[in-house]
């Protein structure tokens, strides 16, 4: 996997972006309503993410994209907190170190924002996922912080930076 390329989403992105991540939702059992299927966001992520202190990445091999993520401002939370959201990676790219790549540097870009922390919500059969998180250095907590809107997503993990 060494030839995965992690950059900017850019409008010709959306389309790609949007389909991989409503694909692993479907795989994964995740509610359509209270997630982030039900995102208006996902249709235009290039345009969600134009904004301050916001970015979003893809990891694209051989021109497919494999993987994405992102981090903004913690939404409806007055503290120096963003969020990674929109973290997913193909079935037949998982396991290559795509997802670890993709939070380093969405945390690095957190950094250079000027974030404190860096918050995440998740589902509780997401195994992978969080001990990939886990190992990241994201510990639980007990309640959820801010309000995303994705109420179906009863795991939360903070970091600080």
């Amino acid at each position: 996997m060494n030839d995965v390329v992690i950059r900017e989403i850019t409008p010709e992105d959306n389309e790609r972006v949007a389909t991989l991540v409503r694909e692993v939702l479907l795989e994964m059992g995740v509610p359509k309503v209270g997630s982030a299927y039900a995102d208006k966001a996902l249709d235009d992520m290039y345009t969600a993410y134009d904004v301050p202190r916001a970015i979003y990445y893809v990891a694209e091999l051989a021109g497919e994209i494999m993987g994405c993520a992102g981090i903004a401002q913690l939404e409806n939370y007055e503290g120096n907190i963003c969020e990674l959201q929109k973290m997913y990676v193909s079935p037949k790219a998982r396991g290559k170190g795509i997802g670890a790549k993709l939070i380093s540097i969405c945390e690095g870009k957190a950094k250079e924002f000027g974030f404190d922390q860096c918050y995440l919500e998740t589902m509780p059969y997401m195994e992978a996922a969080q001990k990939l998180y886990n190992q990241q250095g994201y510990e639980y907590l007990d309640a959820r912080i801010g309000d995303t809107g994705h109420y179906a997503c009863p795991v939360w993990m903070i970091k600080k930076l």
